[in-house]
């Protein structure tokens, strides 16, 4: 061989790099290009922990980076990850890759609801959010099967209801939990959940506090939002995703009328929870929020909520 012509050590005639198996593919991931990676091993070989010092020394900092440097001509302020934004990154990205994800909805009429909410408003405050945990909270005894995750050995079906409830912030999600639910009044749902957002979104929220979760709610309808898909918060088994609450027109007995509708999806982890259980669940569930009882709300006797109809002055259509 012509020494003015021979390789470099560590290349081959045909211009690449002697390289094992493992490093190969981890560069190949992270987009990386051999030949910019010097090999360590014998005759220059190169090992998994040259592509591991490679990518850590890179301006570009691996395959997303990468795959932006070459058209990177737009303007665009770099905003440095939190430790918040990274592990709600790697969870959902593990949920929506290990869990198999489907989706059911369906529309809750809420003007009984609604209507409860007035009539006693000089008590408190309480939100259609506070009103929709509590009926999460019912369904799930309902329905055990849905208040349960999946591990390899067996299900975990879970003796307490407590629900997260995911509060915005600024680097991204908190999801502080309203422990044994079930067993709460509205009136006290609405007084924890009004002290936990607070706490997140002052960063007092104690160690733990979103520890423990059973079930997740997501409520994107104080943003007009009409419904949508939320991803499970592993190990938890589902998520109820739930629209704003707007007039629409419905057919009640034959006729076109005004009624206050919210649509709700569950997304649950179809390892813990077939088609069948899902639509048991959100049958439950509409059946309580629509028929919210005083003693649900305030505590006391086991009275029901006051007699109106389901649709109150429904409007007819001429």
């Amino acid at each position: 061989m012509n020494p003015a012509v021979a390789p470099a050590a560590g290349v081959t005639r045909r211009g690449r790099r002697f390289a094992s198996p493992l490093s190969r593919a981890f560069a190949a991931r992270e987009g990386l290009d051999l030949l910019d990676v010097a090999g360590s091993g014998p005759q220059g070989r190169i090992v998994w922990a040259d592509v591991l010092a490679a990518l850590a020394t890179s301006p570009a900092g691996g395959s997303a980076a990468r795959a932006d440097a070459g058209h990177n001509l737009t303007p665009f302020d770099a905003i440095p990850n939190s430790v918040g934004r990274k592990l709600i990154a790697r969870r959902l990205t593990e949920s929506m890759q290990q869990a198999p994800h489907f989706y059911v909805r369906i529309d809750c009429h809420i003007d009984r609801l609604q209507k409860l909410r007035a009539d006693h408003a000089q008590r408190g405050k309480a939100s259609i959010n506070d009103f929709v945990i509590k009926a999460a909270a019912l369904a799930l005894k309902d329905v055990p099967a849905v208040n349960a995750s999946y591990t390899e050995a067996a299900i975990r079906r879970y003796r307490q209801v407590n629900i997260a409830v995911a509060v915005a912030l600024e680097e991204g999600l908190l999801t502080p939990v309203v422990e044994n639910a079930d067993t709460k009044t509205i009136a006290e749902i609405a007084q924890e959940v009004a002290a936990l957002a607070l706490q997140a979104r002052s960063g007092t929220l104690p160690l733990g506090a979103s520890r423990g979760a059973t079930f997740s709610i997501s409520n994107l309808g104080a943003y007009g939002v009409r419904e949508f898909t939320a991803v499970i918060n592993p190990p938890q088994g589902a998520i109820l995703a739930v629209g704003a609450a707007e007039q629409r027109a419905v057919v009640v007995d034959g006729k076109l009328a005004i009624a206050t509708v919210m649509t709700v999806t569950l997304s649950s982890d179809h390892r813990v929870i077939d088609g069948v259980v899902a639509a048991r669940w959100l049958a439950a569930f509409k059946q309580h929020l629509e028929n919210p009882r005083t003693s649900d709300v305030w505590g006391g006797g086991p009275a029901a909520a006051p007699e109106f109809s389901r649709i109150d002055a429904p409007e007819t259509a001429a």
